[in-house]
């Protein structure tokens, strides 16, 4: 759910750049010069101001809905260097989605000194509502229990860069207060342990990362490996951890007109964790939480076939499985999959930044899913 309340709001930040009416009065700024195609990468070079936005939601798990947004961008002072600078953002958002899930809150993204220092706050507030689907090895599985989950949430991220090298070290501390509500009835699992509780946790991040192009990579490396501790000595109400590992590798191919993507991703819960943090599959096509375990691990892939420079066709498939342990015992539960069919449309040439639309199919639902960036950003 955390994942989720982020990647709303992330991209709630990035379609705004693409929702700016072509009847602007400075239709320059969205023509590139070097083939008259539409383009916003001269805009993002001089985007200041507050920005009024919408955009979509299209998660599986809470049903259609949109984001409404006020963003307000901080340009870096220009200097003697040629290179893109991402600007500060600071944003407000809200949502609402057919399932009458909703949300509001508001974040800062920095990249400061130079991208030597990045930098995540979150601050917000949501009713999420979603089905618990157990381990996927039960009665559970095939009859879920409707819950809501109220939550006041708040997210401080800091990653600190070596010297100039590709390797960061970070932080993060998390901050939860949540309240679940059972929604149909259910007398085949006790879930009251878990609808009231503070969760307060701190984390260690390290990361390689050796991207040509941070948003959409057509070539490099990224691997991450984080743990975050949730303590009653950090004053949450609960002791459990989240061990997070995940790796994302491009390679162009063909004089770069195929750009080849793997994806390899696994979490281990440890603890007591309450039953909506624990680990899921997260695959485009799988609703969020459908797929729960205390161990998860999944590979994808992503093949981008670009028939001219601006215009691409993506495919994407994944496999995951999840496990439970039990006293050293690793137990193997459900499996999941995924296959896709999309597009990518080269909105910013001088960023390289991509934006298109993936239609997604996992074992029981299909999903459509709005990209700006890379699929797998996080």
């Amino acid at each position: 759910m955390i994942k989720l309340n982020f990647r709303i709001l992330f991209l709630s930040i990035t379609l705004s750049l693409s929702t700016i009416s072509l009847a602007q009065k400075e239709q320059k700024l969205f023509i590139d010069s070097l083939d008259n195609a539409f383009d916003i990468s001269h805009y993002l070079f001089n985007l200041h101001g507050l920005l009024p936005i919408v955009s979509p939601i299209t998660e599986p798990a809470v049903g259609y809905g949109a984001t409404l947004a006020s963003l307000y961008f901080i340009p870096k002072k220009k200097d003697s260097t040629k290179y893109f600078q991402m600007p500060d953002i600071v944003a407000v958002a809200g949502g609402l989605t057919e399932n009458n899930t909703w949300f509001a809150g508001g974040g800062y993204i920095g990249f400061w000194k130079d991208d030597h220092i990045r930098y995540r706050g979150i601050l917000g507030y949501g009713d999420i509502k979603l089905k618990y689907f157990g381990d996927g090895y039960s009665y559970l599985e095939e009859n879920p229990i409707h819950f809501s989950i109220s939550s006041t949430f708040l997210l401080q991220q800091a990653m600190f860069r070596i010297s100039d090298s590709r390797f960061m070290l970070g932080g993060k501390y998390i901050f939860t207060k949540s309240t679940v509500t059972i929604r149909n009835n259910s007398d085949l699992i006790d879930l009251s342990k878990d609808f009231n509780l503070t969760n307060s946790g701190i984390g260690l991040i390290t990361e390689f990362e050796n991207y040509d192009n941070v948003l959409s990579p057509n070539k490099g490396l990224r691997i991450n490996l984080t743990y975050l501790q949730f303590s009653e000595i950090f004053g949450g109400d609960r002791n459990f951890g989240r061990l997070t590992f995940f790796t994302h590798y491009y390679i162009p191919l063909l004089n770069k007109r195929w750009i080849s993507g793997f994806r390899i991703e696994s979490q281990l819960a440890t603890g007591e964790p309450p039953f909506y943090t624990n680990p899921f599959i997260m695959l485009r096509g799988l609703p969020a939480m459908r797929y729960q375990g205390d161990l998860t691990a999944l590979v994808e892939t992503e093949q981008l076939f670009l028939l001219t420079p601006r215009w691409g066709i993506n495919t994407f498939g994944g496999v995951g499985s999840t496990f439970n342990i039990d006293k050293s015992k690793i137990e193997q539960r459900a499996k999941a999959w995924n296959l896709g069919l999309g597009f990518r449309y080269l909105i910013a040439r001088k960023l390289g930044l991509r934006m298109g639309i993936d239609l997604a199919k996992g074992p029981e639902d299909w999903g459509v899913y709005i990209i700006f960036a890379s699929a797998w950003i996080k």
